[in-house]
């Protein structure tokens, strides 16, 4: 490894820590003295007749023992040279040049050029919905990020600055989902030589914390939207009385909106659906007899493929969520999400004994963990076991 090599390490990782590398001319024939701070085997602070303080770093390359002067204590702070130290005796002990990295990497495209080239490469890959709900992030808060910034040089400053401004401007499920994004297509820059190994700035910034997933209905909750639901069913209008019939079907299976949403009469095979584009890829659904008779009752014809369509402009029905604020309206819901029918439906599996491993099957969920978030029990189940369990000791300890 050279010394220029050496120098270019040290002026990367000063900028990585956001200092600047100090070049010091010092007398020659005074004396100096060295303290070795221990952090690092070879790290130190050499301190000059002059006054001067000066991180430096002593390590061996090529057979020879190099001083590296890292900057001023003046300038930079003692983390940020330990920092620079680090990085430093790292490159000189796998024998990597840095220069010839920096050289490699010198042609990286722009980050609006570089997100293209991710997109026409690897999005071919994922499932069509996946591919939908990706673009619509990209083209709202990625596709105008970061102008004249080369991937290369995207840092942690940037995307802390990024993700602060997406977060004022949208909710934070929606940051985190877009951070993804980012982080993946920052690995993917990575592995394709546009960037320098394990520097993806993702990995700094914490996310929002998500949002816990308590909401279910209770009994007396689903007695009232079930009337609504009845009543909504048979409407003259087609568009209320598919969306009436999809809640339904969401509570009485557990699927998510888009599973439902996305059916095709192929996808119906007896007391199963045949779901070809779920969250964790193709799986079955069983129907239970309520929902068999549910899915009976919708209007079926030859040149229309969807269970759930608008008859008007001939098209399936993508999205129902208007409808839903009607329904919890006349039903006196509130805080409710459609996606929380799903967790309804898993609540109540669990308050009707059902193990959570066949919750997960039923949800498809590929881990338990997975499952149990969405198994709560109300205050009235926990009221009731704490009672069974203190009667049984009291029992058991034979009090008078």
């Amino acid at each position: 490894m050279t010394a220029l090599a050496l120098r270019q390490v040290v002026a990367d990782a000063l900028a990585e820590v956001g200092a600047s590398v100090v070049h010091l001319r010092m007398p020659r024939g005074k004396p100096r003295t060295t303290t070795w701070l221990g952090i690092e085997h070879g790290f130190g602070i050499r301190h000059y007749a002059t006054g001067r303080n000066v991180y430096i770093v002593q390590t061996r390359m090529a057979g020879r023992m190099r001083t590296v002067t890292i900057g001023s204590a003046a300038v930079i702070t003692r983390h940020q040279a330990t920092m620079v130290a680090r990085r430093v005796l790292a490159y000189a002990q796998v024998g990597l040049d840095p220069a010839a990295d920096r050289k490699r990497i010198r042609s990286a495209p722009r980050f609006d050029d570089f997100l293209k080239e991710y997109w026409d490469r690897w999005s071919p890959k994922w499932k069509p919905s996946t591919y939908e709900t990706q673009t619509q992030y990209r083209a709202l808060y990625l596709d105008r990020a970061f102008s004249g910034v080369f991937i290369d040089e995207l840092n942690e400053a940037h995307v802390t600055s990024w993700f602060a401004d997406l977060n004022n401007r949208t909710g934070p499920g929606a940051a985190n989902r877009t951070l993804g994004i980012l982080a993946a297509m920052l690995n993917k820059a990575e592995s394709w030589g546009y960037r320098l190994e394990n520097t993806n700035p993702c990995r700094s910034v914490r996310p929002n914390r998500r949002r816990e997933c308590e909401r279910f209905l209770s009994r007396a909750e689903l007695e009232r939207l079930g009337q609504v639901l009845a009543e909504e069913r048979v409407a003259e209008d087609s568009v209320r009385a598919s969306a009436a019939t999809a809640v339904t079907l969401l509570l009485l299976t557990g699927c998510r909106l888009g599973e439902v949403l996305g059916l095709q009469w192929q996808d119906v095979k007896g007391n199963r659906l045949l779901l070809r584009d779920s969250k964790t890829g193709p799986r079955t659904v069983w129907l239970g007899n309520e929902a068999r008779a549910l899915i009976a009752t919708l209007p079926k014809r030859k040149d229309v493929p969807w269970l759930f369509w608008n008859a008007a402009l001939r098209k399936p029905i993508r999205n129902i969520h208007h409808q839903w604020y009607g329904l919890l309206e006349h039903a006196a819901l509130t805080g409710v999400r459609l996606h929380d029918l799903r967790h309804t439906f898993a609540s109540h599996a669990a308050m009707n004994k059902e193990t959570l491993p066949m919750i997960g099957r039923l949800l498809g969920h590929a881990k338990t963990a997975s499952t149990a978030r969405y198994a709560h029990l109300d205050d009235e189940h926990v009221l009731k076991a704490a009672e069974q369990i203190g009667s049984a000791i009291y029992a058991m300890l034979d009090c008078p």
